[in-house]
């Protein structure tokens, strides 16, 4: 990586996630942080990793080369009035927040800042996020990698269009809600015939670990690997009987197309 500024406002749960993988690749790299929060309980974390706080987001774009807009699409139109007369026509923006596109950063700042736009989701805290981004067409291919480093550090980065990044956010961005869903069904279907809550709970999980590692490694579809586990006349398929009577994947398609319908209506 370069040794360019890279600046955080909001220093949230994305913010943080980006900011300890990049730590955890390279402690030296907090000389090269900055971030404000009007949250002084937050700063005071950073502060912590080592990582430089400042006063306001005006004066973190004044020193910054990249900046990571880590705060909610609400207060976007806020933020980006603040900072508009500290940012330069060269500094890379950064945008994470659910419906924000790259014509509405440049719009806000009134300038054409080369921009990366993002949807991470919340297990980069964990180191195993997904992350998709999409570039402004005036970005330097340098810049560009290195806004993707950053994300890879925490998780897989991938690429597409920006024309799918609303629609990217039910796949990634918002679907860890989803499996939670699905993960409190079953856990609440195991405690009501006497199964403990934790020792449930630890099944699911490794479950849902292992199915990933199957769908990941196995070269197997999944409408394959549905088949391999519902043997005719057994269990599975009597399971499965019940999902498809009751139109769950029909569901599952309509909640993820109300979610990017939501995701369009926020950047409108």
């Amino acid at each position: 990586m370069s040794n360019k500024k890279i600046g955080f406002i909001g220093a949230g749960n994305m913010a943080t996630a980006i900011v300890n993988g990049m730590l955890k690749n390279n402690p030296d790299n907090a000389a090269r942080l900055s971030v404000f929060d009007t949250d002084a309980e937050k700063l005071a974390l950073m502060a912590k990793k080592g990582v430089d706080t400042t006063d306001s987001g005006k004066s973190l774009a004044e020193k910054c080369d990249i900046i990571v807009l880590a705060v909610k699409p609400q207060n976007y139109a806020e933020v980006l009035s603040a900072i508009k007369d500290a940012v330069r026509d060269n500094t890379v923006m950064v945008t994470i927040a659910a419906g924000i596109s790259i014509d509405a950063v440049r719009k806000g700042l009134g300038k054409n800042c080369p921009t990366v736009r993002v949807m991470p989701n919340t297990p980069l805290l964990l180191g195993k996020g997904a992350s998709a981004l999409c570039r402004s067409e005036n970005i330097s291919d340098e810049d560009f990698d290195e806004v993707c480093q950053m994300f890879s550090f925490s998780g897989d980065a991938v690429i597409l269009p920006e024309s799918q990044m609303n629609a990217v956010i039910a796949v990634n961005g918002s679907s860890p809600a989803y499996i939670y869903l699905f993960a409190k069904a079953m856990v609440d279907y195991a405690v009501s015939v006497g199964i403990e809550e934790n020792t449930a709970l630890r099944l699911v999980c490794k479950t849902f670990e292992g199915s990933a590692e199957m769908l990941r490694s196995s070269g197997d579809s999944p409408e394959t690997l549905i088949q391999k586990v519902s043997s005719k006349g057994g269990t599975t398929i009597e399971a499965m009987k019940v999902l498809n009577e009751r139109e769950v994947p029909k569901a599952i398609f309509d909640a993820m197309a109300a979610c990017t319908k939501r995701a369009e209506e926020l950047g409108s």
